[in-house]
């Protein structure tokens, strides 16, 4: 509970007890304490404070830098663009098309959300 900043740090409470920031906190300290391989997470801030969405990034890109593979699957642009290396936009079920992190750009990824292809958008 200390390494995850869980707030109260009571393992006798029952998870819904906490507020929705910790219990993400809770849910994601069980998952990296398998050390997993590849981790997939959804919508892994949603509903959470400032504070939480800052502790939750800085857990997945550790756990990145050690070799695990993480699919991040999420609506905020904004944490896609911070978390990712490569980004696979989705219109209708289907791949619109897959751009490196680094090439990407809200603008680009707006047009691929809308079902505009990869090579329209650039």
């Amino acid at each position: 509970m200390k390494r995850f900043d869980v707030r109260p740090s009571d393992p006798s409470l029952k998870s819904n007890l906490f507020s929705g920031g910790n219990q993400q906190k809770i849910v994601l300290a069980r998952e990296i304490s398998k050390d997993p391989d590849v981790l997939i997470v959804g919508q892994p801030t949603r509903g959470v404070d400032i504070g939480a969405i800052e502790f939750i990034h800085k857990q997945l890109i550790a756990l990145r830098d050690k070799g695990c593979a993480i699919l991040v699957v999420s609506v905020e642009l904004d944490e896609i663009l911070s978390l990712s290396d490569r980004i696979i936009v989705m219109n209708n079920g289907e791949i619109v098309g897959t751009v490196a992190a680094d090439e990407a750009d809200e603008s680009r990824l707006g047009l691929m959300m809308a079902g505009i292809d990869e090579r329209q958008a650039s």
